[in-house]
């Protein structure tokens, strides 16, 4: 219905309709709205929660929807909205379970037609890399439309927040064994952003804990750079755990999966021990609490 990109005119034919529209409602209800609107300003304001997005709907439901509620409860006052920016996982959640998602473009048209006008879009994105960079430029497509729009931060921005994630993270595996090893798989990026999941292990290490290591699926450093490290100390347990805001098809198939070359397969290969943690870390309070604080420093 709408260009990718809209000029001037385009911004001003879609208030028009909009208008048109808003114009044929029963005057009572526009009494009533406007009452609402004027009392509590709760039609105004919004959250716009973007996602990559999973087709698994168990880890959406433990992650994202956590996410997206824990938002909600710091946030009463503003409406909180939903989109993903992968348009093959909207696709699938569509054909296959008839599951409705918003991508950015028709999340940022809904928030107009909604009648909000102050905006925050807070990504749930690790990096500040391709898919978040992406999901800014459209988001800025539609600024005109409303009196503010403001971007907050994905998870790992600045240093202190590493420090945060894994102050939290931590708790969690606490209790490590001897001659036991902990590996986190990220994604990874040909993004420069990529160089946070070597701070992120380097800061583990500055942390005093030396039997952490980061790895990701597509980028550096890879698994053959971790396992080079590990062969140099004497490990026989290796954990593996998803650096990942859900856990899906990377943590269930890459990492944990059967296949000769998953993380666990190539490890056993290796002679060690493996288990598997199928937690995202949107599973996790203290990662959920960090998107919380990018909200209230996008305000």
């Amino acid at each position: 219905m709408y260009r990718e990109s809209l000029q001037g005119s385009e911004i001003i034919q879609i208030r028009e309709t909009t208008q048109a529209k808003e114009s044929n409602r029963k005057k009572e209800t526009q009494q009533k709205e406007t009452v609402r609107d004027s009392d509590t300003g709760q039609n105004k304001k919004a959250i716009l929660v973007v996602s990559f997005g999973t087709s698994h709907r168990e880890t959406m439901e433990k992650t994202i929807v956590q996410i997206e509620a824990d938002i909600k409860k710091a946030y009463p006052d503003r409406a909180v909205y939903r989109a993903f920016t992968s348009n093959m996982i909207i696709s699938i959640l569509k054909d296959r379970d008839g599951f409705l998602v918003m991508n950015v473009k028709e999340a940022m048209l809904q928030m107009f037609k909604d009648g909000m006008n102050e905006i925050i879009v807070q990504p749930t994105h690790i990096l500040n890399g391709i898919e978040n960079e992406a999901m800014a430029e459209e988001v800025h497509k539609y600024r005109e439309l409303f009196q503010s729009v403001k971007v907050g931060a994905p998870l790992l921005t600045a240093t202190l927040d590493i420090k945060k994630v894994i102050e939290g993270l931590i708790e969690e595996f606490s209790e490590l064994q001897e001659e036991e090893a902990l590996v986190y798989m990220g994604h990874g990026t040909t993004h420069f952003s990529n160089t946070s999941y070597t701070a992120l292990e380097y800061m583990f290490r500055d942390s005093g804990y030396e039997d952490v290591y980061v790895a990701t699926v597509e980028a550096y450093p890879a698994l053959d750079n971790v396992i080079r490290n590990l062969r140099k100390k004497r490990y026989k347990r290796i954990k593996l755990v998803p650096f990942m805001i859900v856990s899906g098809d990377h943590a269930l198939n890459d990492m944990a999966g059967e296949d000769e070359g998953s993380w666990k397969s190539v490890l056993e290969k290796e002679g060690y021990e493996v288990s598997c943690s199928l937690k995202g870390l949107g599973e996790y309070q203290c990662i959920r609490d960090i998107f919380i604080e990018h909200v209230a420093q996008a305000l």
